[in-house]
């Protein structure tokens, strides 16, 4: 607590009733974190990706797991380099056992529907975290970190890049299978092809014509690679994305089921339109802009109008989308002033300074949440390794937690896990590795990193347990996400966070000397 600025109360103060306004504070710097993430870090990263012509898997891997796990990371580099003690390792361990049970949980309550999981994503994931996770243990075993241990640490990251890199290869060879298209390590079998198989290989062959005698001559060359943007700016019609996508899909790019069955959804997209016009509705260009996919054919729908919570200047409609615009006012109106949006089309060429920006006031958000964090386990005598395992570990988690809720939502469980998953290999890895590393290898060459708590260790053996009882939960119920499965993880997450705070309080063995008490 001395390393942090002084406090406008005193300890006994605080006691009386004082440490609400803390708790206030450290909730709503929660809140600015979700906000700093979603709207500006998070998308300067994607423009980031979009200039370094990154695939999805590895874009995934690193600066969108950076993305989700900022908040982890800069608890840790302040837990390194500010307070000295394990309030960044108890987050980061907090929250690698909270995003594995709890948002893993909350997805199979909430996600409305059975989700099925392919089994190779959620073993790729498990298997590199578990060798993660024993790494972190063997290196804090002796309660130091010197700068070898670190590297490695850093260096496994790269390998789980690298994974990701050749993902599509590992998995078409491990499961055997030859014909899936893979995205972000989720197997997507293309419904598209799907039925091809019966076919013999000459009849793929996208040279054959289907319809030789009437179809007419093909606008482009043999061998070139048609783009969905030379068909939607093709004149005279103006065709809406998903059109143009069904255009593309009937050229000879394609095999002869793929070519057939985008055909007959074109002719019902056609007949739709024609159905919609005799009855007097209108179909404008900007209409057909917004056409989506469902069940096999083209729904136009109405653009909704988009309500915008990221601007302070505009006020939401809805009572609850008020509230949460009123709350979160101020920092909107901080952020509106010092980050420019790379989201909008005026600020798109400053995503650079978007994301040093917004990386800026990430570290000044973690950095007064974990000063008000220390702050309420120091009034209450709470250890800032429990502190960081619960109220910090959650806190940091919610952006996580609501991503892969939507994501589940839609059906996509394979994307939901390996989010949580993957974000923790990022947490251990670079959330502890990097700041270690900094502080022995550049801030001080052959320094060490005392870990001040030995229960810590106690901790990360739980979580690997805690691996090893999702995975084979997962197993048992089929690779099904469902409420039973999500029931299960959220009864293991409260028997397992209780046995941690129980270690840290001495219960089972004496890991920690007791707080000191000096009236601040």
């Amino acid at each position: 607590i001395y390393e942090f600025p002084d406090d406008m109360f005193t300890n006994s103060e605080r006691q009386q009733g004082a440490v609400l306004l803390h708790i206030i504070a450290a909730l709503y710097m929660f809140l600015a974190l979700a906000i700093v993430c979603d709207d500006f870090f998070v998308t300067s990263l994607e423009k980031i990706c979009e200039k370094l012509h990154l695939s999805e898997d590895v874009a995934g891997a690193t600066f969108m797991a950076a993305g989700s796990s900022a908040p982890e990371l800069f608890a840790s580099i302040i837990g390194v380099f500010i307070t000295h003690g394990d309030v960044g390792v108890g987050t980061i361990v907090g929250s690698a056992m909270f995003n594995i049970l709890c948002i893993i949980g909350v997805c199979g309550i909430f996600a409305g529907q059975v989700v099925l999981l392919t089994w190779w994503s959620v073993f790729r994931d498990s298997f590199y975290y578990t060798l993660s996770v024993v790494a972190l243990i063997v290196f804090i075993y002796d309660e130091k970190i010197v700068w070898w241990e670190s590297l490695i640490l850093v260096v496994m990251y790269v390998g789980y890049i690298l994974i990701m890199k050749f993902n599509t290869s590992m998995q078409n060879f491990f499961t055997g299978k030859r014909n899936k298209s893979v995205a972000n390590g989720n197997t997507v079998c293309s419904e598209l092809e799907d039925g091809n198989d019966c076919y013999d290989s000459i009849w793929d062959d996208p040279s054959l014509p289907l319809l030789s005698p009437v179809r007419p001559v093909k606008p482009y060359p043999q061998d070139s690679v048609v783009m969905v943007d030379e068909i939607m700016n093709a004149s005279p019609p103006k065709f809406g994305f998903p059109e143009a996508g069904l255009r593309v899909m009937i050229t000879d790019n394609f095999g002869p089921k793929t070519r057939l069955r985008m055909a007959g959804r074109l002719i019902i997209t056609e007949r739709q339109k024609l159905a919609q016009d005799a009855n007097g509705v209108e179909t404008p260009a900007v209409v057909l802009g917004t056409l989506e996919m469902e069940n096999g054919s083209v729904v136009a729908d109405k653009p909704d109008k988009e309500t915008d919570l990221s601007s302070p200047f505009s006020v939401p409609e809805g009572a609850m989308d008020k509230v949460k615009w009123l709350i979160s006012w101020p920092v909107l109106l901080l952020l509106f002033f010092t980050v420019p949006n790379c989201a909008k089309p005026r600020w798109e060429k400053f995503f650079m300074l978007t994301f040093f920006l917004a990386t800026l006031w990430i570290a000044v958000f973690s950095y007064i949440m974990v000063w008000m964090v220390t702050i309420i386990g120091y009034t209450l005598g709470i250890p800032d390794v429990i502190m960081g395992i619960t109220f910090l570990a959650a806190g940091t988690s919610v952006p996580d937690c609501i991503a892969s809720l939507i994501v589940a939502r839609q059906g996509l469980g394979d994307m939901a896990v390996s989010n949580t998953i993957g974000s923790n290999v990022f947490d251990i890895l670079v959330g502890l590795g990097v700041p270690w590393a900094l502080q022995t290898m550049v801030v001080s060459y052959g320094s060490e990193v005392q870990i001040n708590s030995r229960g810590l260790v106690y901790a990360v053996v739980l979580l690997l347990g805690s691996v090893a009882l999702t995975v084979s939960g997962i197993h048992i119920n089929k690779w099904r996400l469902d409420v039973k499965l999500g029931i299960y993880v959220l009864v293991l997450y409260a028997v397992l966070l209780c046995f941690s705070i129980m270690i840290e309080y001495n219960v089972f063995t004496f890991v920690n000397l007791p707080m000191c008490q000096a009236e601040l």
